[in-house]
């Protein structure tokens, strides 16, 4: 089989989370500057190799006092780590439409956890332009306090500000190089 590389469309793709603030609602974040490339045995990704970057000096919240604290040494601390990583380790097929569970070595903060994703295949199809596309939405969570983020305070009821678990949402569109 001939392998084939992707990229991720930016334009077309999101790498999100959202995070229990207070405990009663969530908070919606993102990240706005990343690569994924893949490659797989032509257009199979079951068994694809995939890699992800993120630029965490990206994230957006909406609210750029939160989003300057979460670049702070209380959470992602940029200046010393500027890059979350994911490189996929194994594939398992969950049904016969295209969906599976990813699993993966995240790092951030050089710490490196293997997690699990799944993974929603939405197909394979021809643009305007004559690019073939694929696309993904990707699911997962994480515990904060597994990569070092530890931060974290007490409200006047005695509950924390933000939860430990990180709920991944992630829809990639990539584009066949």
């Amino acid at each position: 089989m001939a392998k084939t590389t992707w990229v991720a469309d930016a334009d077309h793709s999101e790498l999100g989370f959202k995070i229990r603030h207070l405990m009663i609602t969530n908070i919606n974040g993102k990240f706005n500057t990343f690569s994924v490339d893949a490659e797989t045995d032509d257009e199979d990704f079951a068994n694809g190799k995939v890699t992800a970057s993120v630029d965490i000096d990206s994230i957006s919240t909406g609210n750029e006092q939160r989003d300057g604290h979460l670049r702070s040494p209380d959470f992602f601390d940029v200046d010393k780590y500027r890059y979350i990583k994911f490189v996929a380790t194994k594939t398992e097929s969950v049904d016969h439409d295209g969906s599976w569970t990813l699993w993966g070595d995240l790092t951030i903060r050089d710490i490196t956890k293997n997690i699990k994703l799944d993974v929603e295949f939405g197909g394979v199809v021809k643009d305007p332009w004559g690019n073939t596309k694929a696309g993904f939405t990707v699911h997962g969570k994480i515990n904060r306090k597994d990569f070092g983020l530890n931060w974290n305070a007490v409200t006047e009821a005695g509950g924390v500000m933000v939860s430990e678990e990180v709920k991944i949402h992630c829809e990639v569109q990539m584009l066949k190089k």
